[in-house]
């Protein structure tokens, strides 16, 4: 009996000593408790308790200000651990947008880890602190985004117009210069292009310059030419407070990524869709050959180096990117997260590219040509090569361009090439507009520096060569690049019925005489060290030959 009564009394102190120790953890040890207690403000302490943002309209109550104090509505100058700093200056109040939202985790948790989404088999883990501005691809779609060059030119003349001895842009400038040159008179620049001001800057600027007689305005402004402003327009126009996210998505579509992928209904449909690629559950995603910490960005890092190692049997080819390259692609996939918010919380450039079908590129050639063609055909249209695909046209070849309508060129891009992997970009869903496909031909022109084709005064189909000779020349001396039937190999296939509806005699007749320089097409006009030249009768049966294939379609 006694025994008994023992054991009960030390069981009875063990339950006791548990819920002692739970509830000092949950009251005491509770690393959002320590923190609040290491805060305080000029007043004093401040109020130890669960703090958190609930927005009702986002079926979102987020605790993440239990530990983030400084960042909760109502809450300032608070001082103490990192942790409990104000929020950096946003365009909008994450009070009435939440946490979660923008940096993905698990709002309700109030544990580190668990609130950072590291739990496991929690599909919204936080984004890195590094791309912090990956967020904002939750709600926003920016639009009319330049490219990579275009941007960086702009950059180049705000640095040399020393803009930034007047104004702030993404943290840097407006400080004081020797002789009290500077220091923040004129507005922060970082939220230019949301703000969308900026008419008849210039004009004012110019004119109080010319008014001043000493100090900041007569030393740091003057007169700026007509281009220099255009390239500060674009820049600024740009600037949307997300430091490096625009950058992020210019290299995206320099590149060429839409050429395979689509994004928000526009691009290619060789590869994935890639419309919320960063909102991807790590849970169902392999990292078996994924080195270092399991997480999206690394894995995302990894497939930009070698795709077929992390998905095999992927057909995106080793594209040879710089780490700096991979690590912008990287920051803009994360970005692409697109949320099934209420339209009530959708920004203005949302709205443009969802409802009214506002581009989130630039139109101008250069930005479209990068868009949907340099990942095949070259960021200068130089053609490619990638190891187990035929050759990329090299589509800027002065040879080329120097036979090639305009309208011959406009049909490939808006017809494609059947069976092989240049799609019908104006028949397609998600593809390019009439006006577009005509800025991508005159920015080929640019390329190759052929402002128009030379003149045909013969009508398409003028060639009456015999096509029995053609057939055994083109054996002889074509069929080793191009296959034995025109079906392509090495070299483009001509056995393609958009081809030979859009290329005419002469077109066809120029090229076998002239060839393409720099390339493996060799002109046959002039004898070489391996074949003959060719007269005009043997180019002539060999168009003979190359239109039978149109008549068997």
């Amino acid at each position: 009996m006694n025994r008994n009564k023992g054991l009960l009394l030390l069981s009875s102190l063990g339950v006791l000593a548990l819920l002692v120790a739970a509830a000092v953890q949950e009251n005491i040890l509770k690393s959002w408790r320590r923190i609040q207690g290491a805060a305080k403000t000029e007043a004093g302490p401040v109020e130890v308790r669960l703090r958190q943002i609930v927005v009702p309209g986002l079926k979102a109550a987020d605790r993440c200000v239990s530990c983030h104090v400084g960042m909760a509505p109502g809450e300032s100058g608070i001082l103490g651990p990192r942790a409990v700093a104000a929020h950096p200056p946003l365009a909008h109040d994450p009070g009435e947008y939440g946490c979660t939202a923008c940096h993905g985790g698990q709002g309700r948790a109030t544990e580190e880890a668990d609130a950072h989404g590291a739990a496991a088999f929690w599909p919204e883990p936080m984004i890195p602190l590094r791309y912090a501005y990956a967020g904002c691809g939750t709600c926003h779609t920016h639009v009319r985004v330049p490219s990579q060059s275009a941007l960086e030119r702009g950059r180049n003349v705000f640095e040399q117009l020393d803009c930034l001895a007047c104004h702030k842009l993404d943290g840097r400038g407006g400080t004081l210069r020797p002789w009290g040159v500077g220091g923040m008179e004129g507005p922060d620049l970082s939220r230019a292009g949301a703000a969308g001001g900026g008419v008849g800057w210039y004009e004012r600027h110019l004119e109080k310059s010319q008014e001043a007689t000493d100090g900041v305005w007569k030393t740091c402004f003057g007169a700026i030419e007509e281009s220099a402003r255009a390239d500060l327009a674009v820049f600024l126009a740009s600037r949307v407070g997300a430091p490096g996210l625009v950058e992020a998505k210019a290299l995206f579509h320099t590149l060429g990524c839409r050429g395979c992928h689509k994004v928000n209904g526009v691009g290619g449909d060789d590869g994935p869709d890639l419309t919320r690629a960063g909102a991807r559950d790590p849970g169902r995603t392999d990292f078996t050959h994924v080195p270092g910490e399991p997480a999206l960005p690394n894995w995302f890092a990894e497939h930009f180096r070698d795709p077929a190692k992390i998905v095999p049997g992927s057909l995106m080819p080793v594209l040879g990117l710089t780490e700096e390259q991979i690590d912008g692609l990287t920051f803009y996939l994360l970005s692409l997260r697109q949320s099934g918010f209420p339209e009530a919380y959708w920004p203005k450039d949302r709205i443009l590219a969802d409802r009214f079908g506002e581009r989130e590129f630039a139109a101008d050639g250069a930005t479209l040509y990068g868009t949907f063609c340099a990942a095949c055909h070259g960021a200068e249209g130089q053609g490619m090569r990638y190891p187990g695909m035929p050759v990329f046209p090299a589509v800027a070849n002065p040879d080329f361009l120097a036979v090639a309508s305009d309208e011959f060129i406009a049909g490939a891009v808006e017809r494609g090439r059947p069976g092989r992997r240049m799609p019908a970009w104006g028949e397609k869903e998600g593809g390019l507009r009439a006006e577009e496909v005509r800025s991508v031909v005159a920015h080929l022109r640019v390329l190759g520096g052929v402002s128009a084709a030379e003149p045909d005064p013969q009508p398409p189909r003028w060639a009456e060569g015999d096509a029995q000779v053609g057939e055994r020349l083109f054996g002889a001396y074509c069929a080793g690049c191009h296959g034995a039937t025109g079906q392509g190999a090495e070299s483009p296939a001509l056995n393609n019925h958009v081809l030979l509806s859009t290329a005419s005699d002469t077109y066809l007749a120029r090229t076998i005489a002239r060839g393409r320089r720099g390339t493996s097409m060799e002109g046959y006009g002039d004898a070489s060290t391996v074949h003959p030249a060719l007269s005009a009768e043997e180019t002539e049966a060999l168009v003979r030959f190359i239109r039978t294939w149109e008549k068997a379609q």
